[in-house]
């Protein structure tokens, strides 16, 4: 059998399951302290294990245990209040507004209950002496769920107009709840008006600004804040998702998402918390819960997404459908419970109107991986085919005026497509595809002439690889019997050009000489028309083209010092792309298709100038295709050519060009960009607004990139690149808990085979980062670690060495202290092996302070700061022996040549950390003060290690001066206590005179302590 605890362990464990995670084994560790508490047989523990109780209790899912031991503490206070201390009697008092809210969430409880508790609550602050604040506040609670609003208006009044005095609740929380009022009537902006010191971090507390960031989702979406809204999600929800008690606001979250098009995400929300379904012990916020449950599965519904699974109750699998009627009826019934206890109908009102909200915003990208849900009614493509080359067959041979009247309408509609599809064919739209696979379904059971047939197995052709070849053969035969030798001599133009594509270049080259002569003949002879030799020309050149592609791909692949790519490889493509701009040029200012054959030329000579590394030639050929193509009324062709243009403006140095070229590209896609290549230009435009310093606006264009990577269904390749971009511009926008929650979303679809190692460690890298920021210090070790378990393995140990460094700090910060001196230990062998002098003495410093809060005596803290003394001192006779001598300085562990200038700089740096190295030994040693006696000797230790810092520091100049500073007031502290008074003066004044020459806040806080030190030394009454 265990001892019984005494009242210290008592009070540790209770301190220590405090910190615990929320949930029932928190709870179950509290009931099983007060049994311990009551075996000590003190008054207090158990007092004390009570009110612990009672706080575990309402941070969970189970706040309707609260009543039980508040009502024992209530008790044991009436009996024997001498047992109770100054804390516990505020505890005591401010737990009954607990008990309030408690008992509004509970329907069971009546409301006359209710009301007298609120009697009871005023009489006992009013002999406490306390302010009214709280007891209006929770007056006005109860007025509000009631839907008593004259009442809740006269208590809200009275609340604000009240002293605000110990009971009152924190500043975040009243914020809170006044906002929410607000909100509730109807002036969303002046909710965010009164919320703003809490979202800007003024003011905050256990539960705050968790609630008010979920409380704000609907009001900015209101307002049309929607870049607001989806932050404060980001942020908000990383803040409630491990805190079991905020199922209220957790469902904020969820509803944010179902009413923004977001019903995906909203789906991984539900199955993160499946309890949320079935926990009973808090009934208002269940409530909250199953209303938005309601709504999203109603919305997936309409959606046509009726059948798909989704995350239900435990015990079965649901569907949308299912769920939606349960979790209704669920909401319902809690509803009327309320409702019958408060003798209204407010409560249903205001669940049904939740449950049944519109859509607020249709499509808000998070930024975060999700696949947008699909329409109802959305159906894929139906593949084009080829007509039947008769009227048989369909609708049989004979039939009644009824078919007839049909035959004739469907015959209108058919003449209908096909003059659509012809006019789209003229101004060679991408959706004549489309147009003629149209024809091709409505022409079943009618006769198409010959010429339409043609274009039919033409178009079908396009887009279908390898297996479109003999597509483009049949259309050739068909163009042919139709009488146009010209568009046939185009067909096979085009089919040959797939062969190439498919491993067949030698092949398609020979056929497209064949068809260029026949073309150029026949085009002489007046047999066919410039846009019929320009697509015949336009297909050899592409075939050319595709040949030097080959070439390059080959010269990479091949073995060092083999020869290069033929140059006449090169020439022929350029000769075969002026020969088809030759041929169209006079011709294209009447004809937008000709022009456009145009504009291709000019995009290939650009694209050759390129590959030939002639910058300027690229630029100003792609520029000629991108105007030739917008001018011709085909801006879609240009998108390709607006990409590349922005990629080698970038590489000029040209960054405006860059821009524009982006920009364009988007604009002149509009509609007819497929998701991929929408992805794709949003990031590449990211990325240049990035490199020129614009993240924010970089930061949009990445959210898009991984909201369309998502709808291309890359989410695992190109969306995971751009979630990871997205996390690193929010990042240097010092967004923090954004950039973290999208970059954890990256980071599971991040691999070294698709994006590379040092995306990876880049991504955890910037996570450590954010953490940090955030406070969650154990998680960033994490992921530091992790990435110096990939960097360990490169050529290159300078990231391993920092990553193992950075975790080791973020190990002391989280207390493990064993953890980070063993961190710190392998950044310093890596340190030494860089000839890195400056970062190996950091970590010999941070482990010499981790052994001094580690270990009773000084020892090991003292030869590990003695060691680093060792490391600066070597490392400044070195450079200083090297000062003037060309190359890297002996024994820096340089690999290149460093500049007069780099050595000075370095030289410089060194001696700053031989004078931070003697400040933080006197620091430690000042600090370590064994017992009073030896006090003085101690006293005068530290202070010799400070009074060398100043040295070191002072010829750094200014650039040392807050630390010279620091260390002068560091100094003058020893001196008075060692009774040095005119020295403790005289190096207060010291500090004085440098402070004109500091900084803003630092030369004020400098200031004051200098001032304070010296009138304190000066001053004659202690002389």
């Amino acid at each position: 059998m265990n001892p019984a605890m005494d009242f210290d362990t008592l009070r540790r464990a209770m301190a220590d399951n405090y910190g615990q995670p929320e949930g029932p084994a928190r709870n179950a560790r509290a009931e099983h302290l007060l049994v311990e508490a009551e075996k000590l047989g003190i008054p207090l523990a158990v007092i004390e294990a009570l009110g612990h109780q009672l706080k575990v209790y309402n941070y969970s899912s189970e706040k309707g245990k609260m009543f039980v031991p508040f009502a024992r503490l209530l008790r044991m206070w009436d009996e024997r209040p001498e047992d109770f201390d100054a804390y516990e009697i505020h505890s005591l008092h401010w737990v009954f507004k607990w008990m309030s809210a408690g008992m509004l969430d509970q329907p069971h409880v009546p409301l006359a209950s209710i009301e007298k508790w609120l009697g009871e609550m005023e009489h006992r602050y009013r002999l406490a002496g306390h302010s009214e604040r709280a007891v209006r506040s929770a007056e006005f609670s109860v007025a509000a769920h009631l839907g008593d609003l004259a009442r809740a208006e006269r208590a809200y009044g009275a609340w604000l107009a009240a002293d605000r005095d110990a009971m009152a609740d924190c500043h975040a929380c009243e914020l809170h709840g006044q906002g929410w009022w607000q909100s509730v009537r109807g002036s969303d902006g002046e909710a965010l008006e009164l919320w703003a010191p809490v979202l800007e971090g003024e003011y905050s507390c256990a539960h705050e600004p968790h609630t008010v960031l979920a409380s704000s989702l609907l009001p900015l979406l209101r307002l049309g804040r929607v870049e607001e809204a989806r932050a404060h999600h980001l942020r908000g929800f990383r803040l409630v998702r491990a805190m079991e008690s905020m199922r209220g606001a957790y469902a904020d979250h969820v509803e944010f998402c179902a009413v923004t098009g977001n019903e995906a995400r909203a789906l991984e929300l539900l199955a993160e918390r499946p309890a949320y379904f079935t926990d009973s012990g808090d009934p208002r916020s269940k409530l909250a819960f199953m209303a938005v449950v309601a709504l999203l599965m109603d919305r997936l519904t309409a959606l046509g997404l009726g059948e798909q699974t989704v995350p239900g109750p435990a015990g079965r699998a649901w569907t949308a459908a299912g769920l939606a009627v349960h979790a209704r009826g669920e909401a319902l019934a809690l509803a009327a419970r309320f409702d019958a206890r408060n003798g209204t109908s407010y409560v249903s009102e205001r669940a049904r109107a939740r449950m049944d909200r519109p859509v607020l915003v249709d499509r808000l990208p998070l930024g975060v991986r999700s696949v947008r849900s699909a329409g109802a009614g959305q159906q894929a493509p139906t593949a084009a085919h080829t007509p039947p080359q008769n009227a048989e067959g369909a609708r049989g041979s004979a039939g009644s005026s009824e078919d007839a009247a049909h035959g004739e309408s469907t015959a209108t509609a058919l003449d209908a497509l096909l003059a659509e599809a012809r006019g789209l064919t003229a101004r060679r739209s991408p959706d004549a595809v489309e147009a003629w696979a149209a024809v091709s379904r409505a022409a079943e059971g009618h006769e198409l002439d010959v010429h339409d047939r043609a274009a039919v197995a033409d178009h079908a052709a396009m887009g279908r690889g390898p297996q479109g070849i003999d597509l483009f053969l049949r259309a050739a035969e068909l163009y042919a019997e139709a009488g146009d030798p010209g568009e046939a001599l185009a067909a096979r133009s085009r089919a040959a050009y797939v062969r190439a594509l498919t491993g067949g270049t030698e092949e398609a080259l020979t056929t497209g000489a064949e068809l260029r002569e026949q073309v150029l003949a026949l085009f002489a002879e007046g047999g066919t028309g410039v846009a019929q030799t320009a697509s015949v020309l336009v297909g050899r050149a592409r075939t050319l083209m595709h040949r030097v592609e080959e070439a390059e791909a080959a010269q990479e692949s091949a073995p060092p010092g083999g020869p290069g790519p033929q140059e006449d490889v090169l020439a022929v493509a350029e000769a075969a792309a002026r020969e088809l701009l030759a041929l169209v040029e006079p011709h294209g200012a009447d004809d937008g298709a000709v022009a456009s054959r145009g504009a291709e030329a000019h995009a290939m000579l650009g694209e050759l100038a390129a590959r030939a590394w002639d910058g300027e030639s690229a630029v100003a050929s792609l520029t000629l295709a991108v105007d030739g193509f917008v001018a011709a009324g085909l801006p879609w062709f240009a998108v390709e050519y607006d990409a590349r243009l922005a990629g080698i403006a970038l590489h000029l140095g040209d960054p405006e060009l860059a821009e524009r070229s982006a920009r364009a590209a988007l604009e002149h896609g509009g509609s007819h960009l497929e998701p991929a290549g929408h992805a794709q230009l949003q990031l590449r435009l990211a990325e240049i607004l990035a490199a020129t310093g614009q993240v924010g606006p970089a930061a949009e264009h990445a959210l898009e990139a991984a909201h369309w990577a998502d709808e291309a269904g890359e989410a695992g390749t190109l969306g995971a690149w751009a979630r990871h971009q997205l996390g690193g511009f929010l990042l240097r926008q010092g967004r923090w808990a954004e950039a973290a929650e999208i970059l954890e979303s990256a980071l599971p679809d991040l691999t070294g085979e698709m994006h590379g190692d040092g995306a990876i460690v880049q991504t955890r890298w910037w996570l450590g980062d954010c953490l940090t920021e955030l406070g969650e210090h154990r998680g960033a070790a994490e992921h530091w670690l992790r990435a110096a378990d990939i960097a360990r393995h490169w050529p290159e140990q300078r990231d391993h060495a920092m990553l193992a460094h950075l975790a080791a700090e973020a190990l002391g910060h989280a207390g493990l202290t064993v953890e980070a001196d063993q961190a710190y230990a392998r950044a310093g062998v890596l340190w030494r092996e860089l000839g890195d002098v400056n970062g190996l003495v950091r970590s010999l410093r941070a482990r010499a302070w981790a052994a001094a809060r580690r270990d009773e005596n000084l020892d090991g803290a003292r030869e590990l700061m003695e060691a680093a003394l060792r490391e600066c001192a070597s490392a400044v006779e070195r450079r200083t022996e090297a000062v003037g001598s060309p190359g890297a300085a002996p024994g820096a562990g340089a690999d290149v040549e460093e500049s007069p200038r780099e050595a000075e700089d370095a030289q410089r740096r060194i001696v700053a950390e031989l004078g931070h190295t003697h400040r933080q030994f006197g620091d430690l040693v000042a600090r370590s003060v064994p017992d009073e006696a030896l006090a003085r000797a101690v006293f005068e230790e530290s202070l010799g290690h400070l009074t060398r810092a100043i040295a070191v520091f002072a010829p750094l100049g200014d650039d040392e001066l807050d630390a010279r500073t620091g260390a002068e007031l560091a100094a003058g502290r020893l001196e008075a206590d060692l009774g040095r008074r005119e020295a403790a003066a005289a190096r207060a004044r010291a500090v004085l005179d440098a402070c004109p020459r500091l900084d803003g806040d630092r030369a004020e806080a400098r200031r004051t302590e200098a001032e304070r030190l010296r009138d304190l030394m000066e001053s004659p009454e202690k002389a």
